[in-house]
């Protein structure tokens, strides 16, 4: 059974404002109104992000048996609040705890890597949609609105995953790298590349090689 304890839900609610803000931040700097006007749309890209990416964990925990949940870590807020306005989030606000008195490395990589993927699809997922709105974006407030929170979701969840996959420390892709380096390679590898892509040609220039404009 897919269940939250009401601790868990505060902590995650707590991390996904406090990690929208440092995005935020960082794409902004001190520019209080450019902050929020873009707020909102980050919202979204973090939003599903990192909810999401957590709950990947959660469920595949749950799905093995164990029980699982979000924790909140207060340093790991703060230094994330600190390191953007240095123009870069270090998005490590907390973690999914699985309690198990044995787990073996095939499955702890398994839940690891899961998260991650998770952001993968949905940078997939914001990618399309900025395509398909692209065109009616220059005519349309609403479509142009879209394609720039598509854009942020994007470059956010690239982020997250490539972040999440660097086998330092506690993060996700230690744990995905000792289980398997073969995977642990192929999706820091897809993660990397589109993280690069969006800032170095930018989400608009690859919707525009997508569609062909």
């Amino acid at each position: 059974m897919f269940k939250f304890t009401s601790s868990e839900v505060r902590d995650l609610i707590i991390a996904f404002i406090v990690i929208s803000l440092c995005f935020g931040i960082a794409n902004t700097g001190r520019d209080m109104n450019a902050l929020v006007q873009i707020l909102p749309m980050i919202m979204v890209g973090v939003g599903a992000g990192f909810i999401l990416h957590e709950l990947g964990h959660k469920f595949v925990s749950m799905k093995y048996g164990y029980w699982a949940e979000f924790k909140l870590w207060p340093q790991g807020l703060l230094f994330a609040l600190v390191t953007s306005f240095f123009g870069f989030v270090f998005a490590a606000p907390g973690a999914v705890y699985t309690y198990a008195n044995y787990m073996t490395d095939e499955i702890n990589g398994k839940i690891s890597v899961a998260g991650p993927i998770v952001n993968i699809i949905l940078a997939i997922v914001f990618l399309v949609i900025a395509a398909l709105v692209y065109r009616s974006a220059f005519t349309s407030e609403v479509a142009l609105t879209v394609f720039f929170v598509c854009a942020l979701g994007y470059s956010i969840n690239s982020f997250l995953a490539v972040f999440n996959l660097l086998p330092i420390g506690n993060l996700d892709g230690s744990k995905v790298l000792r289980w398997n380096a073969g995977i642990w390679i192929i999706t820091i590898a897809i993660a990397g590349i589109m993280t690069l892509a969006s800032h170095t040609i930018g989400v608009e220039n690859i919707v525009r090689m997508i569609i062909g404009f």
